[in-house]
């Protein structure tokens, strides 16, 4: 029997928010773990006493499920299973392969003691006329493929053990994958691996982007994802990008690269990061970061001779770890051209920020990795993050092992 990971975190928010009149909405990237989640909370249902005829699951990636089947014909369907005088609860996984799904949502929603939860794979899902026709009356939960943590767990890693190697295991983590499916195939090698992370990529590009956004120039979409992949960290604007290509003689348009771009943000490949006034508390317009939703990509995007700096692949784990405990996360931009990695802003509007560097081994780097969070006047909490094993604070600054961070907050 395979390990199931309850994935906790997620799975506190749906529980919290069951039986309060809103939709839940779960969105991510295809595989990360949408369907095994709601599947681990529908059980939770039926441990807790809601009986088998108040569960409706339905599975839209099914071609049973969703072929020749329009949005009214399937909500009429629910209707009819719905038991008299008891709450229901509905589940809608991957809800967007129905057209005009929206409908349908907005009328199990209205309908008296029902609690809907939908999933799907492109952020285009709380855009439109769901968005328009749920406004306020829906709360969304982002899942991402596992942590570091998670991971852990998933390979069933004593944490206790004093004496692991937590940078050997973090490189397996980044150099296999953290996508929940190919860290259970890890046993058949890293061939398995990769051939998984080749179908899943393929699918997502052809499924959530290509085929939902008409592209038609193949070569020009692989080359913009293979040069974002190369430059995890670094500030990239459409027109950089299309100036970069162009010098190696392929002609892209800034607007077409601009375009991919947000269709593969959409689809949660990428993660995109904005800039940061520090000193005028205002959010910058261009010069984004841009971050992969998973670092085992790498292997389909640049080979396994990764042009990333594990530096930088370090950056990437932290940023992720960050979205996935609430943070509004930017990076920081101050006078004189310094900067700070993240600057994290929780739900009360409090602000935390973040440098991240793989080691500090020499003066000299101690030195520009303390300085630029020196140079934030403000007495927000400032953390650097690095893999040292004796961790060395000063001026306020917090020092922090990054593995010990990873794992215990």
């Amino acid at each position: 029997m395979k390990k199931v990971i309850e994935r906790t975190e997620y799975l506190n928010k749906l529980l919290s928010y069951r039986d309060k009149g809103v939709i839940k909405v779960v969105t991510g990237l295809r595989r990360s773990g949408k369907s095994t989640l709601l599947n681990v909370f529908r059980d939770r249902l039926l441990e807790v006493g809601v009986a088998q005829e108040q569960v409706q699951f339905y599975n839209f990636e099914l071609p049973e499920n969703y072929l020749n089947k329009t949005w009214d014909a399937l909500y009429f369907e629910i209707k009819s299973k719905l038991p008299p005088d008891k709450p229901s609860y509905i589940f809608l996984d991957e809800v967007q392969n129905i057209a005009h799904f929206e409908r349908m949502v907005d009328g199990l929603y209205a309908t008296e003691n029902t609690d809907v939860y939908i999933t799907g794979s492109n952020a285009s899902l709380l855009s439109g006329e769901l968005s328009t026709l749920l406004s306020g009356r829906y709360v969304e939960i982002s899942i991402l493929p596992f942590s570091f943590r998670e991971y852990l767990e998933m390979r069933q890693v004593d944490t206790s053990n004093r004496y692991l190697n937590y940078e050997l295991l973090f490189f397996d983590y980044v150099n296999e994958t953290s996508m929940p499916k190919g860290v259970e195939l890890r046993d058949g090698g890293f061939e398995k691996i990769f051939e998984y992370l080749e179908y899943l990529y393929a699918t997502i590009v052809e499924k959530d982007v290509m085929q939902r956004h008409a592209i038609y120039d193949r070569r020009a979409f692989s080359n913009i994802v293979k040069f974002v992949a190369g430059s995890i960290g670094s500030h990239l604007s459409p027109s950089s990008i299309a100036k970069a290509l162009k010098a190696d003689s392929q002609n892209i348009h800034h607007a077409t690269v601009e375009n991919y771009l947000e269709y593969l943000v959409k689809s949660f490949v990428l993660y995109q990061v904005s800039r940061f006034d520090v000193k005028g508390k205002k959010q910058l317009a261009t010069q984004e970061k841009y971050y992969l939703v998973d670092l085992g990509f790498l292997n389909i995007l640049t080979g396994r001779e990764k042009t990333t700096d594990r530096g930088h692949m370090l950056e990437n784990v932290v940023y992720l770890e960050l979205v996935r405990r609430g943070y509004k996360v930017w990076t920081g931009s101050m006078r004189g051209g310094a900067e700070v990695d993240f600057v994290a802003k929780d739900k009360t509007g409090d602000v935390e920020y973040y440098q991240v560097a793989w080691s500090i081994g020499s003066q000299q780097t101690a030195d520009r990795e303390f300085r630029s969070l020196e140079a934030i006047r403000d007495n927000y909490p400032k953390y650097l993050l690095t893999a040292d094993s004796f961790p060395l604070s000063r001026n306020g600054i917090s020092h922090r092992n990054v593995f010990e961070w990873l794992l215990y907050r």
